[in-house]
C-alpha cells in the first residue's frame, strides 16, 4: 500500500478531506504536526521523523501548512524538507517552491523573470522610502504583509497622511513594507488551481457588501469559472516559475492597462471553496498525482 505523510498545523477541514480522499484511494496517510518534526544525522543513521513516523520511509510528503514559528524553527523545517528531497522522497510542494511562495516579493520576482505580467510593486524597510514609492505608484496602493494569506492584514491606502502613519508603524515594528499599485478591476479576481502543469479547476471570486477584497475567507462569493487559454497559460507559467507541483494562482484583470496580471501564487493553497463550486475532488486528484510521481 502506498503511504504518504501530510505535514499539518491542526486538524481542520483540509486535513479531514485529505484523509477522506486517501481512504477512497486506498492510500495510507499520516497527518503529522509540523511542530513535531525532528531529525538525526551521524553514525550512518540519518532520518527525519514526525509524530513517531520516519518520513524517509514514506512514499511521499504533502506540505499542507507551514505553521508560524521563530526564524530558527522555520529554517529547520525547510532544512528537514530539503533533506527528504535529497534522499529521494517526493515532497509536494518542493521546499524551494514553498519558500518562494510564502514570500510575496520573491514570488513576483521569479514570475517577472519569466516575462509574466505583474502589478507594479515596491518592497523595502524604510518609511521615507515607502512614502516615495507611494507617490511613484500613483498615491493609491494596497499594503500587504510580506507573509500572509486569505486577504488578512491587507489595506488600501490613498491618503498620504495615512500612508505616513502606516509606514512608520511598520518600520517601528521591524516589518517589511510591501506596496502594490491599486488595480482598478471589475470587482472580482480569478483563482486557478494548477496541478502538475495543467489547470485542474478555477473559480471567480467576487467582493461583497462594499468590501473590495475578494477572498472567500473574508466573505467573497465564489463561483465556478471556465478559464480561457490566456488565463491557463499564465497560471501554469506562474506555478512553474516557482517550481510548484500544485498551486493556487490568483489573477486579476487590470481595466486601466488591459489584460490579466498575476497577483500571487500560493504553494500551500486551500481548495474548500473551489471543490464546493466546481464539484472537483481536489484532494483525491492531488494524492493520485503524487502517487503517480512516486512510482
Amino acid at each position: 500500500m502506498t503511504t504518504f505523510a501530510a505535514l499539518v498545523s491542526g486538524t481542520g477541514w483540509h486535513v479531514a478531506d485529505l484523509l477522506r480522499a486517501a481512504d477512497d484511494l486506498d492510500v495510507k496517510l499520516h497527518a503529522l504536526p509540523f511542530a513535531e518534526v525532528s531529525a538525526a544525522v551521524g553514525g550512518g543513521v540519518g532520518k527525519v521523523s514526525a509524530g513517531g513516523v520516519e518520513l524517509d520511509g514514506v512514499d511521499g510528503v504533502v506540505v499542507r501548512m507551514m505553521p508560524p514559528g521563530s526564524l530558527e524553527q522555520v529554517v529547520f523545517r525547510m532544512d528537514a524538507l530539503l533533506r527528504l528531497s535529497a534522499v529521494g522522497v517526493p515532497v509536494w510542494n518542493p521546499p524551494r517552491a514553498v519558500e518562494a511562495a510564502v514570500d510575496k516579493y520573491l514570488t513576483l520576482s521569479l514570475i517577472e523573470r519569466r516575462g509574466l505580467p505583474i502589478p507594479a510593486t515596491w518592497a523595502g524597510q524604510s518609511a521615507e522610502q515607502g512614502l516615495a514609492a507611494f507617490d511613484e505608484l500613483g498615491g493609491d496602493v494596497v499594503v500587504k504583509p510580506l507573509f500572509g494569506s486569505e486577504g488578512r492584514g491587507i489595506v488600501r491606502i490613498s491618503d498620504r497622511e495615512l500612508a505616513w502613519r502606516c509606514f512608520h508603524m511598520l518600520e517601528h515594528t521591524a516589518s517589511v513594507l510591501y506596496l502594490q499599485r491599486w488595480i482598478r478591476h471589475p470587482g472580482h479576481d480569478l483563482r486557478l488551481f494548477v496541478l502538475r502543469g495543467r489547470v485542474l479547476g478555477a473559480m471567480r471570486r467576487s467582493a461583497q457588501g462594499g468590501e473590495w477584497r475578494t477572498n472567500v475567507a473574508i466573505g467573497g462569493k465564489a463561483e465556478a469559472w471556465r478559464p480561457d487559454p490566456q488565463a491557463e497559460r499564465l497560471a501554469v507559467a506562474a506555478a512553474d516559475a516557482l517550481g510548484a507541483e500544485f498551486a493556487g494562482v490568483d489573477l486579476i484583470e487590470d481595466l486601466d492597462r488591459g489584460g490579466l496580471v498575476v497577483l500571487e501564487v500560493n504553494a500551500v493553497p486551500g481548495w474548500r471553496a473551489l471543490a464546493r463550486v466546481t464539484g472537483i475532488d481536489v484532494a483525491a486528484a492531488l494524492l493520485d498525482a503524487l502517487r503517480d510521481a512516486a512510482r
